[in-house]
């Protein structure tokens, strides 16, 4: 697991919460444990219901700031003949670690993701993964992860730390291709409209 404690000049965010880091706290709005939370947008790679080729991956609210989420590896997601790309392993978690926002009912970006891959990922295989909130400090939301393969309780095939950095809205509609922007922005579905950009690009 990763053990970066400081940015060490670098400029990127320390992966370890500071001390005056507080605690997560669920959104009392936020959907209840054991609710499908669904995609966030249609077009996600990670998420979106319409990509051919996207991990269609399903999260699942669990107690406190927690999801569980899962997918199943296809031929279209492999790199090495037969196994699961370490890209989209990478994508997988970062997906589920997004998925926390909606808990927490911010909308944020990952600042930083550092994954491990302990074991091969074969096509075929079903990756069980479960994210937490560990702390919040000002704009950072400090998060951790894991996929498991096979079943919840299965050998560990990947894990990951991240920050996520809480935005505004114009991050996206400044920063995206206008098309997209305008036609999320236009979906006469509002739930659909804020639940766009909840979490990262």
């Amino acid at each position: 697991m990763s053990g970066a404690t400081a940015s060490g000049g670098t400029g990127r965010p320390a992966l370890t919460p500071p001390p005056d880091a507080a605690p997560p706290v669920r959104h009392p709005e936020a959907p209840a444990p054991g609710t499908l939370l669904g995609a966030h947008y249609d077009q996600c790679f990670g998420c979106g219901e319409t990509q051919p080729h996207g991990l269609h991956l399903a999260s699942r609210a669990g107690e406190g700031v927690t999801v569980t989420a899962e997918f199943t590896v296809q031929p279209a997601h492999q790199g090495a003949p037969g196994l699961a790309h370490g890209g989209v392993l990478a994508t997988a978690l970062d997906e589920t670690l997004g998925s926390l926002n909606w808990l927490l009912r911010i909308i944020a970006v990952t600042g930083r993701l550092e994954t491990d891959f302990v074991r091969p990922v074969p096509v075929g295989t079903t990756l069980h993964l479960s994210a937490r909130c560990t702390a919040v400090a000002g704009r950072k939301v400090y998060c951790t992860a894991e996929g498991r393969i096979g079943s919840p309780d299965g050998p560990v095939a990947v894990r990951a730390d991240a920050v996520f950095v809480e935005v505004k809205l114009e991050h996206f509609t400044k920063n995206g291709r206008p098309d997209e922007i305008k036609a999320a922005l236009a979906d006469p579905d509002q739930v659909k409209v804020a639940r766009a950009f909840e979490v990262n690009p």
